[in-house]
């Protein structure tokens, strides 16, 4: 089993913070890994949304359930977690809720190491998509859920139970050269009290986040994180 100490952050194209006296790991996955608490955590993912929008007659692409799955499966046995905490929007909708989306789900839970525990922090897609099928063994909470100093929400904010973690934005950030291009790259957010995580899904789109004073953003290119300079 790969344990944390061999871990390089670096050779894994990971950049490391510090809030509320802890460290975190932003992951090029679109990620973050907690080590002292041995938790990775993912936002929106939005399991079988290409599924819904096909129910709809929309001409969308195949296949993204199955990378969602693919890239979570290898996240999990890249990093020795103990815990894999979804911060909302694990299912897309109602309609995700296809045969092959519930074989392809069980198929990757039986795929992870039996040690791993699941938990979803409920978002606004999982009110209408509905509570994950129990035999996925996905422990089912509100927000905030408390885990050590941080506050695991999906909705960002701030909150007495503790610094926050959270996702729901699909936050980008707008790159610009000095020749009037610009690039538009998934982004982690850092703040006073809140860090929000850029989506995991594929196929989930992006918003491009303004920049606030005091915060701090870190974009994810060419498999690692990158920080953007201050303004």
């Amino acid at each position: 089993m790969t344990r944390i100490r061999d871990i390089n952050p670096v050779a894994m194209g990971a950049h490391v913070v510090h809030v509320a006296g802890e460290t975190l790991w932003l992951l090029p996955e679109h990620a973050v890994w907690w080590p002292a608490g041995g938790m990775l955590l993912v936002a929106d993912v939005h399991i079988g949304k290409g599924a819904a929008f096909r129910a709809l007659g929309q001409p969308v692409p195949h296949g993204t359930t199955t990378d969602n799955l693919a890239r979570l499966r290898a996240l999990v046995l890249r990093y020795p977690a103990d815990e894999l905490v979804f911060l909302g929007d694990f299912l897309h909708a109602r309609a995700a809720r296809t045969a092959g989306v519930l074989v392809a789900l069980h198929d990757w839970r039986r795929s992870l190491p039996q040690r791993l525990r699941c938990t979803l922090v409920r978002g606004n897609h999982d009110a209408h998509a509905g509570d994950p099928p129990p035999e996925l063994g996905i422990m089912v909470v509100t927000e905030p859920f408390a885990a050590g100093p941080f506050a695991l929400c999906h909705m960002p904010g701030v909150s007495p139970q503790g610094f926050v973690l959270a996702g729901h934005l699909h936050p980008a950030c707008v790159l610009r050269g000095t020749g009037g291009d610009t690039l538009r790259l998934p982004c982690f957010v850092i703040g006073a009290q809140c860090a929000i995580l850029p989506a995991f899904g594929a196929f989930t789109g992006h918003t491009t986040i303004r920049a606030q004073p005091g915060e701090l953003y870190y974009i994810v290119g060419d498999g690692r994180v990158w920080p953007v300079p201050a303004r």
